[in-house]
């Protein structure tokens, strides 16, 4: 009985619009749902005056793209359709006007009979898909509804109201299951079951879904953005972009669109690219705040000066228009690093300290990590030093074993050598079996008796090739072997014990049988 009423509903919207134009109604409901309103509007404009539901259809798209006046022009041209004084109560939610929203809504509910349910549901979509508004009382229209009718429109728009609700998100899961149990076909059921399963971190279900959403209707771009934002969120930026191109194949490429993409390229370190479509926006007119943002931080990944100058030119406008609320630690990190090419230290040191104390953690240890190693990147070795230090000396055991290598480097670098074997001491303690922080006391040692002649380097060097010979983790470089070897033989030619000097100059010449520290020290000892 059912179906027979809905092919005669179908036959007479037909007849009355024409064949084509159903067709072209057809086409412009899926484009708003597809939420491509540009070209809903295109689709839609020429046969909203012969079709109060092309109309409709018509005004949401326009409400959708912002032009708010302009809806409620188009909504008014059928003051008795439900759908359109739906699109009414629509109008007047967008404006922030949510009483008198809820009062359109609530008057056109009223108009709903047992058998003619479409003012019911009508109202229950102007409040589930706007702004503001009393979301359960849609739930409770969509739910008299579907005592008598389970149509996958009604169901989708229940679905939506649930996950408005509390706990409503198991109802909805619901909804969209009864969906595409019915039709398999239902792309727009799949990406919503995609996204629920998403933020339920079942990430497993959520892509079977978003696949499934894809395979039922290739043309849906909502699964690829959804994909795109998941894997933006994980960090997965490469193929963030990836999913985001097919999205904007299969979307309008709106402004909207076209931001969220150079967002996405610079999160996917394609920098050109991203620099490429900020100037082609810009030349449209389209142009945001953290456009410089971008822009300066894509310029600072340069090695030029050129790019350098750019870089800071762009990093001042950004923090001159970006809402100061939405500058946080990683842009003062930024624009620290930025000065530091520009060799502007103290504006650098003003932005590292700032970004130290927007950070709210109880463990400041990553923010001034990415100071320290801002220092290091331009080389100033010992105030990079000087950072790691202050890690290692704030959060003690809590300290990577990298901190103390980094701010040993840095000294040693620096020509602070007793402060380097400090640093690397205090490595070794952290991992005894390890041999590099033997080699670099050994180095830093070695760098003040550069005469060898105290033997301070020897026994960190010997520990050294020790540790090396039997750690099957660590394959000593034949520089590092060299530079102990000739430290060692030295030394204890020095120290006139000929013996081991002649054990260290074989293990030279076996490396480089041309090495003149090597000859000499064997010519100086032969026959002793």
């Amino acid at each position: 009985m059912k179906m027979r009423k809905l092919i005669t509903t179908l036959l007479v919207t037909v007849f009355a619009i024409g064949i084509g134009n159903a067709q072209s109604l057809e086409e412009g409901i899926k484009l708003y749902q597809y939420q491509r309103y540009q070209s809903a509007v295109k689709q839609l404009e020429s046969i909203a005056s012969s079709s109060a539901q092309a109309n409709y259809y018509y005004g949401l798209s326009e409400l959708a793209l912002g032009n708010t006046a302009k809806a409620q022009s188009i909504f008014s041209k059928y003051p008795e359709d439900y759908a359109n004084l739906s699109g009414m109560a629509r109008v007047e939610f967008a404006k922030g006007n949510e009483t008198e929203g809820m009062k359109l809504a609530t008057a056109l509910a009223g108009k709903a009979k047992r058998k003619n349910w479409e003012p019911k549901k009508y109202a229950a979509d102007a409040i589930t898909y706007s702004e503001g508004g009393d979301k359960q009382q849609a739930v409770t229209w969509y739910e008299d509804i579907l005592e008598d009718n389970e149509t996958a429109d009604i169901l989708l728009g229940a679905g939506d109201a649930y996950q408005l609700v509390n706990g409503g998100g198991g109802k909805a899961m619901n909804s969209y299951e009864d969906i595409v149990e019915k039709d398999a076909s239902n792309s727009l059921a799949f990406s919503r079951i995609g996204k629920l399963w998403y933020n339920a971190k079942n990430y497993e279900l959520a892509l079977e879904n978003w696949e499934k959403a894809k395979k039922a209707d290739p043309e849906n771009p909502l699964p690829y953005r959804d994909l795109a934002n998941a894997y933006s969120y994980v960090g997965k930026y490469d193929a963030a972009k990836n999913n985001l191109e097919e999205f904007l194949k299969r979307s309008d490429k709106s402004d909207e669109n076209m931001v969220r993409y150079v967002e996405t390229l610079y999160q996917a370190k394609d920098c050109p690219a991203a620099i490429s479509k900020i100037q082609e926006l810009k030349a449209k007119g389209v142009f945001k705040p953290n456009f410089y943002g971008i822009l300066a931080y894509c310029y600072m990944e340069e090695k030029d000066s050129v790019s350098a100058v750019k870089a800071l030119e762009n990093v001042r406008k950004y923090f001159e228009v970006q809402d100061k609320k939405k500058i946080y630690t990683l842009d003062n990190l930024n624009y620290g690093r930025i000065a530091l090419k520009n060799n502007l230290s103290d504006t650098a040191n003003f932005y590292f300290n700032k970004a130290l104390t927007m950070d709210t953690a109880a463990d400041k240890s990553a923010t001034m990590r990415e100071i320290a190693d801002a220092f290091k990147a331009n080389r100033d070795w010992l105030i990079s030093a000087e950072w790691f230090k202050k890690i290692y000396d704030t959060y003690g055991a809590d300290a990577k074993s990298t901190d103390y290598f980094w701010a040993g480097i840095g000294y040693y670098y620096g020509r602070e050598y007793a402060k380097g074997d400090e640093s690397f001491a205090g490595m070794y303690a952290l991992d005894t079996t390890q041999p590099h922080p033997l080699l670099w006391r050994g180095k830093c040692n070695a760098a003040i008796d550069n005469e060898a002649k105290n033997g301070d380097a020897a026994p960190h060097f010997e520990g050294f090739l020790a540790k090396a010979e039997t750690n099957d983790r660590y394959e000593a470089k034949e520089a590092d072997k060299m530079f102990a070897y000739q430290y060692l033989a030295l030394y204890y030619y020095n120290s006139e014990n000929f013996e081991n000097a002649r054990i260290y100059v074989e293990k030279i010449l076996a490396i480089n049988e041309k090495d003149e520290l090597g000859n000499q020290i064997k010519d100086f000892i032969k026959g002793k």
